[in-house]
């Protein structure tokens, strides 16, 4: 059996070295088949079918190359001219598709992390918009005017991104103006039921109105409401209107810039 083992199939080859090889082959095959079935099971629902299908065919045809690399020199193959040529081209590729590579990272961290999802309501640098897509290597807003725009993942990944429906509620925020002759706490009474009677606003975190700060022209009275982050602008919007038109009925106005001119000597009267 010994004698078998050492005979030479070609050169310095022999049959136990080609075993070896074998064995390096097939358990690489059966890690990189471990490896593609579980980066299946955590990108299922993060990438595309198409996209899913490409990085498990590199992670896989990667994993068996560079086992291949790592036993030719069991089978006499030299490949110190063909690194050299390939270490050449490779870094001319390198140059030139470092972007992309550059991308290709960035997204599968976006994906991992998830700072964004489709249909986000989203500012991304100075981007504005709904999230359309997420791909591999860019990702696809739709601006608040209707606008495509595609933006290199790299560059989500470094920018700072803000995210207005991540979390399930949001605040805004009036500053309403009453005259100084006008009741503020029947103001605020009247501010508080409107926002109570409205679906939308809620109670927890609860509303916050109060006099702020008393202005040159106006009491100042800050309204404070949260609303569901999908619900948050539609709300914003109907509530203000509201709030006036329960004022004007109460007989509360909103006043007019006004200023007091004082003159050091009176004008005459003619």
């Amino acid at each position: 059996m010994l004698d078998l083992l050492s005979v030479k199939v070609y050169g310095d080859v022999t049959v136990s070295k080609l075993l070896v090889v074998l064995c390096v082959m097939v358990i690489s095959a059966v890690v990189a088949k471990v490896i593609v079935i579980n980066l299946r099971r955590f990108f299922t629902d993060k990438l595309k079918k198409h996209e899913l299908e490409l990085m498990s065919k590199v992670t896989y045809y990667g994993i068996v190359a560079f086992a291949f690399i790592a036993v030719t020199p069991m089978l006499g193959i030299n490949l110190s001219g063909l690194l050299v040529a390939g270490g050449i081209a490779g870094i001319v590729i390198g140059f030139a598709s470092q972007s992309v590579v550059s991308n290709l990272i960035s997204g599968i961290f976006l994906m991992v992390e998830r700072p964004i999802k489709i249909g986000d309501c989203v500012n991304i640098g100075d981007v504005g918009g709904v999230v359309e897509d997420i791909h591999i290597l860019s990702t696809i807003v739709r601006t608040w005017d209707g606008v495509y725009v595609r933006i290199p993942n790299e560059k989500v990944f470094t920018s700072n991104i803000t995210n207005y429906i991540a979390n399930v509620a949001r605040r805004f925020e009036y500053v309403v103006g009453i005259r100084y002759r006008d009741d503020a706490e029947r103001a605020i009474e009247i501010i508080s039921r409107v926002i109570e009677e409205h679906p939308f606003a809620l109670k927890n975190p609860a509303p916050q109105v109060f006099v702020e700060e008393l202005g040159e022209s106006s009491v100042n009275i800050r309204v404070r409401v949260w609303a569901p982050s999908t619900e948050w602008y539609g709300v914003k919007m109907e509530l203000l209107w509201k709030i006036k038109k329960a004022l004007e009925e109460e007989g509360i106005e909103i006043p007019f810039p006004q200023r007091v001119v004082w003159f050091a000597n009176e004008p005459p009267i003619s």
